[in-house]
């Protein structure tokens, strides 16, 4: 049996509609400072999602972090393959959704319920930031 799908809602966002598998951290996310952009893996040590690859992925996270080098390091991301998908925060700051316009990359925040509440890492998301809206499509504890 699977699980009936999770809508999250909230104003639009920037991007185009994605989809892809979530990785969620309960840490926030800094483009530049959390991240190896030579292999696109999270690289400090202290971060929850330590080691983990965010390339194609629906990262999930409280609060983006960062200054005005979060867009270059998104775009270089983008640029080199190693870019998320998409990213949903429970906030998140005009520098990180600059970055993700110009690196291409579909960004929502401030939805409802809480990202951070309604998914779970490798849950199927599929993001539609023009229409405000976030599915979670598939669980894999059900499929």
């Amino acid at each position: 049996m699977t699980a009936a799908p999770v809508i999250l809602t909230g104003h639009a966002g920037v991007g185009e509609l994605v989809e892809g598998e979530a990785l969620v951290s309960p840490d926030g996310f800094s483009a530049r400072y959390d991240l190896d952009r030579v292999t696109g893996r999270i690289s400090r040590e202290s971060h929850a999602l330590y080691g983990a690859s965010i390339a194609g992925k629906v990262l999930v996270c409280p609060l983006a972090k960062g200054g005005f080098a979060t867009s270059w390091a998104l775009f270089d991301l983008r640029s080199r393959g190693l870019a998320p998908v998409a990213m949903l925060f429970s906030w998140a700051n005009p520098v990180m959704v600059q970055g993700a316009v110009l690196a291409g990359i579909a960004l929502m925040d401030q939805l409802s319920p809480d990202p951070m509440e309604a998914i779970r890492t490798g849950d199927r998301v599929r993001v539609d930031p023009k229409a405000g809206r976030v599915e979670v499509i598939s669980f894999p504890c059900c499929s």
